[in-house]
């Protein structure tokens, strides 16, 4: 698998804390490495049919789809941006 991000995507990003920025950087290695891995608590978001979440902490988020073998990153942030996928 690879990973792509969006320009909206990479905008959120530069606005995190770089801390979170950090975890978020870990969190991805690791749904590379181990998709299955406990702490990314990894699932389809509710009524999406290509939409998934990802935990970076308690509070942070990544959503992203996927095309083939394309992890495509969309949004990061807190918990709220799972409002407005």
């Amino acid at each position: 698998m690879i990973i792509r991000r969006t320009k909206r995507f990479d905008a959120l990003y530069r606005r995190l804390p770089p801390d979170i920025q950090d975890k978020a950087d870990k969190q991805l290695c690791l749904l590379l490495q181990n998709p299955q891995h406990p702490s990314l608590r990894l699932h389809k978001m509710r009524g999406y049919t290509n939409r998934w979440e990802i935990s970076i902490s308690l509070s942070y988020r990544i959503i992203f789809s996927r095309e083939g073998d394309t992890y495509i990153l969309e949004k990061i942030g807190t918990h709220d941006i799972l409002e407005k996928p």
